[in-house]
């Protein structure tokens, strides 16, 4: 079983990166019934210290999914989520924003078949909008 250390080693990384446009946020608020004003309702977000919508943190959690889908995703051991931890929306993310997430291996943990990883998604500008770190349980 620890073959997979391997396969998924420390230092590991991936990157995913998007820019969000405004259909994005509009069918992520429709799939996921979050319709809360801040993220919908752009003449209120425009008297706020903001000015204008917020993006959904969980679409921006889903993008750093991604970049972890993009390393583990085509290896020889199956890989499932189990979980983020310490999950942090630091920055406002706005839409236009190209946003890219950066996926890293960080630990083994060979006795329980897991992986931890630090998960970074920093803006067009290079500043940091989200951090979590990862947890990932090898199944094969």
């Amino acid at each position: 079983m620890a073959d997979w250390v391997a396969d998924l080693p420390i230092g590991a990384s991936a990157s995913f990166t998007k820019t969000v446009g405004e259909v994005d946020v509009t069918l992520f608020a429709g799939l996921t019934g979050d319709l809360h004003p801040v993220h919908i309702d752009e003449e209120l977000m425009r008297k706020t210290p903001y000015g204008r919508r917020l993006v959904h943190g969980v679409f921006v959690l889903g993008l750093m999914s991604t970049a972890g889908a993009k390393l583990t995703g085509s290896l020889p051991v199956p890989t499932v989520s189990i979980g983020y931890d310490r999950v942090r929306f630091v920055r406002p993310v706005f839409i236009g924003d190209t946003l890219t997430a950066t996926y890293r291996i960080i630990e083994h943990q060979i006795a329980r078949a897991r992986v931890v990883s630090e998960v970074v998604c920093v803006n067009q500008q290079g500043e940091e909008v989200a951090a979590a770190t990862h947890l990932m349980k090898v199944v094969g």
